[in-house]
């Protein structure tokens, strides 16, 4: 993770509250993973539960909010706690990277490898990622970079990312594809809509609401998917904003009341006011792939294409407890 990455992210850390500590981020994180108080603390944490349960009271008096409730099945999220799990693995990650960094600056002649992302899809496949990487090529030095898709595919044929999680690009012909997932598209809108009280929403009826959709020149794949999915429906809709970003799409779904479609991994990003629902009928899905140049020989790059099922795999499974 490059220096200014770690730099950008320190202002939320910051903003987490004066007393938290990244302990709790830990403690919090390992609670919810495993779902118990009493399996948290004897397997991760290897701490007195009182101790535990203590730390967390004192994270959810810091925060503000409950993160955690209790139940005859164990230790469940709030609506808060889901939210606060993603941010709390994210700044986790970006320590763990910031201490990486200085270590490598100790060692500035072990091998590089650099790991491109379609931006928002770090959540779900970096930690894994980097899981792998550690387990077969521990002494390389890891680089990350965050791109739209056009981006990383123009940057794998340069030779500056040696592998990729991205779309299909057509026009990308010495790159090679690999299949990771096929993601479904979910309906993202605020929470007081009225179609949000619905488990599944289908296409026609986004008729007569405010529709957010993203560029075809920057996101060409997404923008075919979402308009051969409205095609289907037999449905015209001309988008009333269109969004480079996923932040960007989610805080105009909560300013101007609209709707938007986007693939399953935006769950991650949406604020309180904004929610997501599964569609109707024929789901619609857009591929994500692991891409590279066919002209790489790299060994450590086809070390880590060796792991690309088990990397896939791994992520379906952690993927299916948070699905909505």
């Amino acid at each position: 993770m490059r220096e200014k990455d770690f730099v950008a992210y320190a202002p939320y850390l910051r903003s987490m509250g004066g007393r938290m500590e990244l302990r709790h981020l830990r403690y919090f994180v390992a609670v919810a993973e495993e779902g118990s108080l009493t399996l948290a603390a004897e397997r991760r944490l290897h701490t007195a539960q009182p101790s535990l349960s203590r730390q967390i009271r004192d994270l959810e008096t810091e925060v503000g909010v409950q993160l955690l409730t209790r139940s005859a099945r164990g230790i469940e999220l709030t609506e808060a706690g889901r939210i606060f799990l993603d941010h709390a693995r994210m700044a986790l990650l970006q320590v763990e990277a910031a201490g990486e960094a200085a270590r490598r600056a100790v060692h500035p002649t072990k091998a590089s490898f650099v790991l491109g992302f379609l931006t928002g899809h770090e959540m779900d496949w970096l930690p894994e990622s980097l899981n792998i990487l550690r387990d077969a090529l521990p002494n390389i030095d890891i680089t990350l970079a965050s791109q739209s898709s056009p981006e990383l595919a123009a940057l794998l044929l340069r030779g500056k990312v040696d592998v990729a999680f991205l779309r299909r690009e057509a026009q990308a012909p010495g790159l090679a594809f690999k299949l990771l997932t096929k993601e479904p598209l979910i309906v993202v809108l605020p929470a007081a809509h009225r179609l949000a009280a619905r488990d599944a929403i289908h296409p026609r009826d986004f008729e007569g609401e405010i529709f957010i959709s993203v560029p075809a020149a920057t996101s060409p794949i997404l923008r075919a998917t979402i308009d051969a999915c409205l095609a289907r429906a037999a449905i015209l809709l001309t988008p009333a904003h269109e969004v480079d970003t996923l932040s960007m799409a989610t805080s105009l779904v909560a300013t101007t009341g609209g709707i938007a479609l986007l693939p399953l991994y935006a769950r991650h990003a949406l604020p309180a006011s904004v929610v997501g629902r599964r569609l109707v009928d024929e789901i619609p899905t857009i591929d994500l792939v692991l891409g590279y140049n066919k002209a790489n020989t790299s060994p450590l790059l086809k070390a880590f294409l060796a792991k690309a099922d088990d990397l896939a795999a791994r992520v379906a499974q952690k993927s299916a407890l948070y699905a909505l």
